[in-house]
């Protein structure tokens, strides 16, 4: 693609893409704007009083635009009275019609509102998990028939100066993209694409993209082809960044921090929606977190005149070979710092997943238990987990037990004091010369593990500039990322160290990774983050997954009180994905690889699937869980907590 290159530079250089700059009333988007926060409503449109008093709440919160769902004609109707109330009050904050179904409800929200999303998944195809196959000349019918359906709300918006959102789902790609395209980030670009293609045959340019999906990995595979693409064609739209269906709390947070963060390093992103599980004023405090690390960014890397050794638009990990558990076909590793400490005890140990029971003079071992402790300059005089190593400075050590060396990247070619079976060493990610100074140490000494460590302020592009260096020079060994974090809060923590490790994981480099944030008083928020960072990005899988919609207009049951009752009763059951969705629009697309899903389809009434096949119908909500619980019995995949 001639557009690779071009793109690649933005992979180890920090500036922003420069976008067409588009208005959403009096808000501008791309160009030279700032970053903007934006949410969505969650009470019902035709409840105008609620839906205004939500609304406040999340523009007092820094809301800079907000969205309502309008699935018919009534509810596109009655954003004028809400729009109405909202301007008497002093608040001028556009506001923006979410259309899937119903173009005549497009049609009449253009009249009233500042922008429409529409999703080209829906707006004029169904999806039903159908194989079609279609001649060229077939295709290009259906073309001019999506065209035919889209035109009059394009021409309609140009001519009331909205602004759009062409807002591709994962979960939604219609089966006609999805027979041509497959279920894939390529089909999310090509059906975005199919609905811009209209809007510029009639000279309208408004336009706003977004490429969502509850994967991380799909998501920023898919806007980096997508603005490969544009990059390619000539005109370039802001991009609306969010990872849909993120979840609730811890997880959701991780993931979009994965999904959204990533993708602002890269320098791509001009509006952000946190979809959270939570109340919609809840998001925009997370979204600002993420959108103020990127105001004067300013860091830069030594750049490359070769090929980049990776495709960024389709996943594969970075090829290594296996040293004990590290790197080759093992899951990453987690390694736990605990080198401020002034001497280690057994209970030190319980934050990071191992409890140790005095009577019986054994250790437990949890789901999330890490695989090293990094001792600094203490070797622990007690006896160890089985499962568990150390990594220390210290100078004794025995190669046969479970403590290994960490050695200087300047001192390891003539250091007496190696383990034969594994051996650290140490290296700043910005010291690209180690590189060519170790190779020939790195491809032969089988017991060797780069250690590579960056301060924070250094973002992701350090690492993942050494990274490329190492592929470009063939060299195989396995990297432990390491990242140090300062001065910083609880919430800032896990947002930037989910951005800078998870970065990384979605491009498939990392053997393993360990958090350096002695400022956290909470060892077991480090761990859990860790864990929580490799589960988000497929790379480690520690406990059960929850697919759950943030909820809107649409929504037809409690959606945090529902999902908390899920994760109650089934938090135990590693590994299991399980969707929670509180309507059909996108529920059984976006939890189409969940293993369980869990859909509202009418008021007190749920539908139960097993991956994408529905099994019970109509479930009275006050069943549905029981009935859950009982699917997985009766499909063996249920374990008693």
């Amino acid at each position: 693609m001639s557009t690779n290159k071009k793109y690649n530079n933005s992979l180890s250089t920090y500036s922003r893409i420069e976008t067409l700059e588009v208005f959403v009333g009096n808000v501008g988007l791309g160009g030279n704007n700032p970053i903007r926060l934006q949410s969505m409503t969650t009470t019902d449109t035709m409840d105008t009083a609620g839906s205004v008093e939500q609304s406040i709440r999340m523009i007092e919160a820094g809301c800079e635009i907000i969205r309502f769902t309008a699935p018919s004609i009534k509810e596109a109707e009655n954003l004028a009275p809400i729009k109405k109330i909202l301007n008497d009050l002093g608040y001028d904050t556009p506001l923006v019609a979410d259309i899937h179904f119903t173009p005549n409800a497009a049609e009449v929200a253009a009249h009233h509102v500042e922008k429409v999303r529409v999703n080209p998944g829906n707006y004029s195809d169904k999806k039903k998990f159908e194989d079609l196959e279609y001649t060229d000349e077939e295709y290009e019918q259906q073309l001019k028939r999506v065209g035919n359906k889209f035109t009059p709300l394009v021409l309609l918006c140009k001519e009331k100066k909205r602004s759009m959102r062409i807002g591709t789902n994962h979960g939604s790609l219609s089966d006609r993209i999805m027979s041509r395209f497959g279920d894939s980030p390529l089909g999310m670009v090509e059906s975005a694409l199919e609905f811009i293609d209209i809007c510029e045959d009639n000279d309208y340019y408004d336009l706003v993209i977004s490429m969502k999906s509850s994967n991380p990995i799909v998501m920023v595979q898919a806007y980096r082809l997508l603005m490969a693409r544009m990059i390619e064609r000539g005109n370039v739209y802001p991009l609306h960044l969010g990872v849909t269906e993120a979840g609730e709390g811890e997880d959701g947070r991780i993931k979009s921090a994965i999904g959204i963060g990533s993708l602002l390093e890269d320098g791509l992103g001009d509006t952000i929606r946190v979809s959270l599980t939570e109340e919609p004023e809840a998001e925009i405090p997370v979204a600002k977190m993420l959108a103020d690390r990127y105001i004067n960014r300013s860091i830069e890397v030594d750049d490359f005149d070769f090929d980049l050794p990776y495709n960024p638009f389709d996943y594969s990990r970075r090829k290594t070979r296996s040293t004990l558990n590290i790197g080759g076909k093992n899951v990453p590793v987690v390694i736990a710092d605990l080198s401020h400490l002034h001497t280690i005890k057994p209970s030190h140990l319980f934050a990071y997943g191992y409890v140790y029971h005095v009577q019986e003079d054994k250790w437990t071992i949890k789901d999330q238990a890490v695989d090293y402790i990094y001792t600094g300059k203490i070797v622990p005089d007690f006896a160890l987990p089985g499962t568990l190593r150390v990594i220390c400075n210290a100078s004794k050590f025995d190669s046969q037990s479970q403590t290994h060396p960490i050695h200087s990247s300047s001192n390891y070619q003539n250091a007496s004091k190696k383990s034969s079976t594994l051996n650290f060493i140490e290296v700043n990610a910005l010291d690209l010369g180690k590189i060519k100074e170790l190779k020939s140490v790195l491809n032969t000494d089988e017991t060797a593990v780069l250690f590579v460590h960056a301060k924070a302020a250094n973002t992701i592009f350090g690492m993942r500039r050494f990274f490329i260096e190492l592929m470009h020079q063939g060299i195989d060994v396995p990297v432990i990322m390491n990242y140090h974090y300062s001065q910083i809060n609880h919430e800032q923590f896990q947002l930037f160290s989910s951005t800078d490790f998870g970065s990384h994981l979605i491009d498939g480099k990392g053997d393993g990774l360990m958090i350096s944030a002695h400022s956290i008083e909470s060892p077991i928020q480090i761990t859990s983050t860790a864990f929580g960072i490799l589960q988000a990005t497929r790379t480690r899988i520690s406990k059960t997954e929850y697919i759950s919609c943030p909820s809107c207009g649409r929504t037809l049951f409690d959606l945090q009180e529902t999902t908390a009752k899920i994760r109650a009763k089934t938090n135990h059951l590693k590994g299991l994905k399980i969707g929670i969705m509180g309507c059909i629009v996108n529920g059984p697309g976006e939890m189409a690889d969940a293993d369980y899903g869990y859909v509202g389809v009418g008021k007190g009434k749920i539908n139960l699937y097993k991956e994408k096949e529905v099994v019970k119908r109509n479930i009275p909500e006050s069943d549905a869980l029981e009935e859950l619980v009982s699917l997985i019995k009766e499909n063996g995949e249920w374990v008693e907590a």
